[in-house]
């Protein structure tokens, strides 16, 4: 794509700050600058070292809209490859506002969303792996989702991909040999070849696959169910995960009638908590409704916690909360372990595996951390733990590893029955493309649109 405009836009967060951040990029950028800033010093911008902040003024003719400190970043070395310039500005609401209406007044264009960095992308600064790892850095919610981001953004995935594209161009290229010079006398890639070669690679994609159900937790969080009878201690529970009185606690059923939602941080996960009204038949219509967002919440949750009184036996209203999440990645806590202990832990053996029972008291806060563990041993699987292991965080990058793995499967099998090398070859291309789908090397525009429609404004 060729770019030969000028963009502007506001780079911080609407709202009072200290400092706000007005951004252009382009070859007028500095063209634009001169015109509507005045140094202290009474200097031009490019009489100055690059990338050095300069004190002055912000004027429209001779009325001063700021004081402001302005940078000049001469492309390539700049976040866009183009010639940036960046104002700090007082924080709020009317002095970037004042200062864009003034830019955009100089035959510059209002950037679309995520432009910047799309143009970063586009000046081949960054690939698209990395583009798009940036919004998973501003979107982080945890330390360990921020380190994936972060080492996504230094190019840990691009180079991943790019070593796997080199092994299957040079497939390629032995097949392109063999194909085109059949009947010359040149060493051909023998079957055996070919096979080793492939199931190399089809370990490596599955490997890199592997890692996505736990990157994507990572990147949006795990949506956790807290489900139960009323009155087990499922409020209890949630005060204890986050450490504060976040949901009343009463001993009369039902108090809890709405779902509650917060987000809180386990051991590197973010997670999603939902507290959800006690599930019973009742003919209190308000109770009613949050016993139906309750049965909503649990059918789309990625993780059910359901509590039990383990003071009481199981009854009818228990074994049809548990026939509903037999599907479910289940944890089930036995709350009230200080009370003297009457469940049939036998019956529910039958709708979940024994290591995913475990006993707590939510009032005592014992049991929290084995909890802990549980989950993060469920969402790791030993696989991403290690901060410098390559993780698939993105729906997009999953997807095109799904195709890139479906195509070395169909390459196996045509490479089995000795087809010819031209339909193999077809099949090695498929990966080829798949594989740029993640960097950006065969990607559409129109669907470089849509990533970078995801981005704010000023990025």
């Amino acid at each position: 794509m060729f770019i030969d405009d000028t963009i502007a836009a506001i780079a911080t967060a609407p709202g009072e700050g200290g400092i706000g951040i007005v951004r252009i990029s382009g070859e007028k950028s500095l063209q634009v600058a001169n015109e509507i800033f005045r140094s202290m010093t009474g200097k031009k911008i490019q009489e100055y070292n690059t990338r050095t902040l300069i004190y002055g003024n912000i004027v429209d003719n001779d009325h001063v809209i700021d004081e402001v400190l302005l940078a000049y970043m001469k492309g390539p070395n700049s976040y866009t490859a183009e010639d940036v310039i960046e104002i700090n500005c007082h924080g709020g609401f009317i002095s970037v506002k004042k200062i864009l209406e003034l830019i955009l007044s100089k035959d510059v264009r209002l950037a679309d969303a995520g432009e910047f960095t799309k143009r970063a992308f586009l000046n081949g600064r960054i690939d698209l792996s990395q583009a798009e790892a940036i919004i998973d850095v501003i979107k982080a919610k945890t330390d360990m989702a921020h380190e994936v981001a972060q080492s996504h953004l230094e190019g840990s995935l691009s180079k991943k991909i790019k070593e796997l594209r080199m092994n299957v161009t040079e497939v390629l290229a032995h097949l392109e040999v063999a194909i085109d010079f059949s009947e010359e006398d040149v060493e051909e890639i023998t079957y055996q070849t070919l096979s080793e070669r492939a199931e190399e690679l089809r370990t490596q994609i599955k490997k890199l696959y592997d890692t996505a159900e736990s990157g994507k937790i990572l990147r949006d969080g795990l949506k956790t169910v807290i489900v139960g009878k009323p009155n087990v201690g499922k409020s209890s529970l949630l005060n204890s995960i986050l450490g504060e009185n976040r949901a009343i606690v009463t001993d009369i059923p039902g108090t809890t009638r709405d779902v509650i939602e917060e987000f809180v941080n386990i051991k590197g996960i973010p997670l999603k908590i939902v507290d959800t009204a006690g599930i019973r038949e009742t003919e209190d219509i308000v109770e009613r409704i949050g016993v139906e967002k309750s049965r909503e919440s649990f059918s789309s949750a990625d993780l059910v916690i359901m509590v039990l009184d383990s003071s009481r036996k199981l009854d009818d209203e228990d074994m049809e909360i548990l026939k509903n999440i037999e599907s479910k990645k289940t944890i089930i806590l036995l709350n009230k372990t200080d009370l003297p202990q009457q469940i049939e832990e036998d019956k529910l053996n039958q709708y979940v595996d024994s290591n995913s029972i475990i006993r707590i008291s939510a009032l005592n806060n014992e049991g929290i951390e084995e909890l802990q563990d549980k989950i993060e041993g469920m969402v790791y699987k030993g696989s991403v733990k290690n901060s410098s292991s390559v993780v698939i965080t993105n729906s997009r990058h999953k997807d095109a590893l799904l195709k890139a793995y479906e195509s070395i499967n169909d390459a196996i099998g045509a490479i089995e029955q000795n087809m010819p090398y031209d339909f193999i070859e077809v099949d090695f291309k498929n990966i080829w493309d798949y594989l740029g789908y993640i960097n950006g090397d065969t990607i559409k525009e129109d669907l470089l649109d849509t990533i970078f429609s995801n981005f704010c404004i000023g990025k």
